[in-house]
């Protein structure tokens, strides 16, 4: 048996000029050139990315206390509110009330953070069946795959690749028609909604003054995941907080442009309370479970700022690494530039080492990021740690003493560059396509321009006669 790849860099080797790659790249550029689009109609977009960081980051100074309002508004419409430290304390709870309700079949709408809890993995070791309703996710279950992306789950999967896996798992005649495949879902998912006992959904945010959560999606699954089953159980991060209805507002509108390039989603879903006696549907119970899982001493840390993403996975599109290797690469439920920063913070830096490197430093991340989260700026300081951990690249330790002995002797530098600039004028085109020993490594997925055939200093001292 081949070993599984373990680390960032051996994952990313495996995936990097792949057609899982290609068709990440491409879904990527698709989604950033639809929010650019969303953006360039929408004047107000930076006073509404102003107005969400500043609510944002006023919810996560005060989150004890909108915790405190949110969970007696919940509890004062009938619903329950759970309070999970941990993702095993979290699970427990989950499994208590579906054994309590005798439920056998949940549907689960699109949930991150019931990924990173593994819930699905607790409740049918209990002998039940979860179903993934939202199609991406549907498709990531029938394939046992993992999702690539926080918000388009087969990013790197072609419907040829969906129209094989219908067939075999569904036993339907083969198509890749997208919507002959959506129909297909469709009528499977239709009598496991009507069926199930519970319905499990995140929460996109959560309005501490109403006790009101609310689920976008673009399917409609997540409507009917928390109406058609008996039991609705709503699974949040803890920083999932805004203070009230408004709040919720400028939320949405910032949302939907940077996820997706719409103004607002299909379906928003902004659900309080159970089913009163004179509603025509609904759950007859609320559950609300709360995850900390580490996020506490995020928020206490350096990263805390981090807490402020509202998971539109814009970072994700617009990055270069993530559009070369793909969302597996980080090993991790959460990927590209926020997996770097997220998962360390919140699983630890052992055996993530890599991913603070994982990033160019190019700053797109901060660019499109809707409510601004200085995610380079965190990147650093996590590799800083990794450094001071003594966890770092040992073997650039010599390299960069040798740079910082040059760059600090003006006549060593002059040497340098004298010599650089002659390797410059071995070069015909301008660029380096094969360099010799350990740096094969670097020409071999890329060329290397070569250094100017004559430097700066040089080139002045011509240029004015001197």
């Amino acid at each position: 048996m081949t070993d599984q790849p373990t680390t960032f860099l051996e994952r990313a080797d495996r995936d990097v000029n792949t057609p899982k790659a290609a068709a990440v790249a491409a879904g990527a550029r698709l989604l950033t050139a639809k929010r650019s689009a969303a953006v360039a109609a929408y004047p107000a977009m930076d006073d509404m990315r102003d107005r969400a960081r500043a609510i944002r980051l006023h919810t996560l100074a005060r989150l004890d206390r909108y915790l405190a309002q949110f969970a007696d508004a919940v509890e004062a419409t009938g619903g329950h509110v759970y309070f999970a430290e941990t993702a095993a304390e979290a699970n427990d709870y989950i499994r208590d009330v579906a054994a309590d309700s005798a439920a056998e079949l949940i549907v689960k709408s699109k949930s991150m953070v019931t990924e990173e809890i593994e819930l699905n993995e607790a409740l049918e070791n209990d002998g039940r069946t979860v179903v993934e309703t939202d199609l991406g996710e549907f498709i990531v279950q029938l394939a046992d795959d993992r999702p690539s992306h926080i918000v388009a789950p087969v990013l790197h999967t072609t419907r040829q690749e969906v129209g094989t896996l219908f067939a075999s798992e569904l036993d339907v005649a083969y198509t890749d028609v997208p919507t002959e495949l959506n129909q297909i879902a469709r009528s499977y998912l239709r009598e496991r909604f009507l069926a199930a006992g519970i319905g499990i959904s995140g929460v996109n945010f959560a309005v501490a003054s109403t006790g009101s959560v609310a689920i976008v999606t673009n399917e409609g699954n997540g409507r009917l995941s928390t109406t058609a089953p008996r039991v609705h159980i709503a699974v949040m991060g803890m920083e999932r907080i805004v203070p009230t209805p408004k709040d919720l507002g400028v939320m949405l509108e910032v949302l939907g442009r940077s996820a997706t390039g719409q103004s607002l989603t299909t379906y928003t879903n902004i659900i309080t309370g159970p089913r009163r006696p004179d509603d025509p549907d609904g759950p007859d119970e609320l559950h609300v479970v709360i995850l900390d899982n580490g996020r506490t001493d995020v928020l206490a840390a350096e990263a805390a700022e981090v807490l402020a993403c509202i998971r539109c996975g814009a970072c994700l599109n617009i990055c270069p690494v993530y559009r070369s290797v793909g969302g597996h690469a980080w090993g991790d439920v959460y990927s590209g530039p926020l997996g770097s920063v997220l998962s360390p913070a919140l699983f630890g830096l052992e055996g993530r080492e890599e991913l603070p490197y994982a990033c160019t430093l190019c700053g797109a991340c901060l660019d499109v990021c809707p409510p601004r989260i200085d995610l380079p700026r965190m990147l650093v300081e996590s590799r800083v740690r990794v450094v001071e951990e003594g966890n770092g690249f040992g073997w650039l330790d010599p390299a960069m003493s040798a740079y910082r002995f040059v760059a600090t002797k003006p006549g060593a530098w002059r040497s340098a560059v004298g010599t650089a600039s002659t390797g410059g004028r071995l070069s015909r085109s301008g660029w380096f396509s094969l360099f010799p020993g350990p740096g094969g490594a670097w020409t071999s997925g890329r060329d290397m321009p070569a250094p100017a055939k004559v430097s700066f200093r040089k080139w002045w001292r011509q240029r004015d006669g001197s």
